[in-house]
């Protein structure tokens, strides 16, 4: 964490003494100054705002997980599923989210849902495909085993497979977390009024390029403590994985 603070300082040193020996517009590029002070007098503001992103990411990190969990197990448990559903799912990835956005925007309205629906859609990729990479690293030996002792195929899977996926499925909500920020950021601009994606589109055409950029310096806050939540829990759940790298 120190490292990372001084890795922080220095960044924000090299940045300061570019735009000032650089000359470069402030419009353009505001020093970190200039961003520190925006940071203060539009407090109001960005907390407002950070608040309803914060609402967004949540939910939709909520819907992405269990849809996860679900798809998961069904596309797990069936080859048919895996052979039929799995490339669809790798193709809607190279669906633009602009798009996606704009006609979310049109069928629910301009309310929390379509925010919610592109969060959970960015989110789901990363969290489904590493739950069924860590479902598939499990021996089939172990769920015949647990069968072999009375233990029905649902409870082979929730007793022995989940939890060996449990680790893969957290690692892939961790870059979820951060991919979903600019989910989010899309799904405001493309039909909002609130959110720090409503935030930054409001004030760079009216040349506020400094709230612009605290409002992305919010955004970076609120990434990095959701990722630090989501690792917590991953100590707590699953504490058999930081035993591992501690005997390497």
């Amino acid at each position: 964490m120190v490292r990372a603070v001084l890795a922080l300082f220095v960044l924000c040193a090299i940045w300061q003494l570019g735009c000032s020996v650089s000359g470069v517009d402030p419009l353009v590029l505001p020093p970190p100054t200039e961003i520190g002070s925006a940071l203060w007098s539009d407090r109001g503001l960005l907390w407002d705002a950070l608040l309803v992103t914060t609402g967004e990411l949540l939910l939709g990190l909520l819907a992405a997980a269990g849809v996860s969990v679900i798809a998961g197990f069904a596309i797990h448990m069936s080859t048919t599923l895996r052979s039929s559903l799995y490339p669809l799912l790798i193709a809607s990835q190279t669906v633009p989210i602009p798009v996606v956005a704009s006609l979310l925007v049109v069928w629910l309205g301009y309310d929390m849902g379509p925010k919610v629906a592109i969060v959970a859609l960015v989110a789901f990729f990363p969290v489904v495909v590493a739950t069924l990479e860590g479902l598939a690293a499990v021996s089939e030996r172990l769920p015949r085993l647990a069968q072999s002792f009375g233990a029905s195929r649902l409870q082979a899977f929730w007793l022995v497979e989940a939890p060996a996926a449990l680790p893969g499925a957290l690692a892939g909500l961790k870059i979820a977390v951060v991919i979903s920020v600019i989910g989010a950021v899309f799904a405001e601009q493309s039909g909002g009024d609130s959110g720090l994606g409503f935030v930054i589109q409001q004030a760079l055409p009216q040349l506020l390029t400094a709230r612009a950029w605290a409002a992305v310096v919010v955004l970076a806050t609120l990434a990095l403590a959701l990722f630090g939540l989501i690792g917590l829990a991953q100590r707590l759940l699953v504490p058999w994985t930081r035993l591992r790298q501690s005997e390497r």
